[in-house]
C-alpha cells in the first residue's frame, strides 16, 4: 500500500525536473534568436559654407538713405599738403572728358617743362578766359581760337604722347578745373615766355618759371 505514494512522488519530481530543463532550453533559444546589434552607419556631414556678406552700395543711417560718394568726389574734397600731392592724386588717364582733355593738352604743350606751379598758372589762364566774356566760353574753343596758341594747327589739337609728362599735365588740369590749389597767377588772362617782348602794356600779375603772366 505504501508503493503508490512513493511512485507518485517520484513521478512528480521527475516532471518538475523536466519542466525546469525545458524552461532553460527555451530561454537559451530566445536569447540566441534576438536580433543582432546593428552597426551605426556614421555618414559624413557636409558643412555648407555661409554666403559671403557683400557690402551694400547704399547705407542707412538714422532712417536716412545715404549713397556713398564716388572715389573721384572724395578726392575733390580732400585737402593736400602740397601741389605735387594734389597732382599725383589726379594723374590717372582713365577718365577725361573733351574739355579736360583740351585743358591738359594746353598745359602739356605750353608748359610741360615748367614747374608744377607754372603749369597750374597756364591752366588757370585758359580757364579764366572762358569766364572773362572776352574769349570763347569753352576750354576747347579758347585753345583752338585762331592766333592764340602756336601748337594748334588748322584748328586741331595735336595728340600728346602717353608718358609721365602727359599724366602730370592731366593731373594739373584736374586740379585747376576743380580749384583744388591756389595759383600764383589766379586772375591772369595772358602769359608769354620771358624772352618775348610784347608790344602791349598790360598789368603784370606774376612771374612763374619761364613765363610772365598778365591781367
Amino acid at each position: 500500500m505504501k508503493f503508490m505514494p512513493r511512485a507518485a512522488t517520484f513521478a512528480a519530481v521527475t516532471f518538475c525536473a523536466g519542466a525546469l530543463a525545458n524552461a532553460a532550453t527555451l530561454d537559451a533559444g530566445q536569447v540566441s534568436q534576438q536580433a543582432p546589434v546593428q552597426a551605426v552607419n556614421l555618414q559624413e556631414h557636409h558643412v555648407v559654407p555661409a554666403p559671403a556678406i557683400v557690402a551694400q552700395p547704399v547705407l542707412q543711417q538714422d532712417g536716412e538713405i545715404v549713397q556713398p560718394l564716388p572715389q573721384a568726389a572724395l578726392q575733390e574734397d580732400q585737402d593736400f599738403a602740397t601741389l605735387s600731392a594734389a597732382v599725383a592724386a589726379h594723374d590717372d588717364v582713365g577718365a577725361a572728358d573733351a574739355e579736360l582733355n583740351c585743358l591738359a593738352v594746353g598745359v602739356y604743350y605750353e608748359a610741360k617743362s615748367e614747374p608744377l606751379a607754372g603749369q597750374l598758372a597756364v591752366a588757370d589762364v585758359i580757364i579764366n578766359r572762358t569766364k572773362s566774356g572776352r574769349f570763347p566760353k569753352s576750354i576747347c574753343s579758347v585753345i583752338t581760337q585762331r592766333g592764340q596758341f602756336s601748337f594748334v594747327r588748322g584748328g586741331k589739337l595735336p595728340t600728346p604722347p602717353s608718358n609721365a609728362q602727359w599724366r602730370k599735365a592731366l593731373g594739373v588740369a584736374k586740379v585747376a578745373r576743380n580749384d583744388l590749389w591756389d595759383s600764383p597767377a589766379g586772375n591772369a588772362l595772358y602769359f608769354h615766355a620771358r624772352y618775348v617782348k610784347p608790344s602791349w602794356n598790360r598789368a603784370r600779375v606774376a612771374t612763374v618759371g619761364n613765363h610772365i603772366f598778365y591781367r
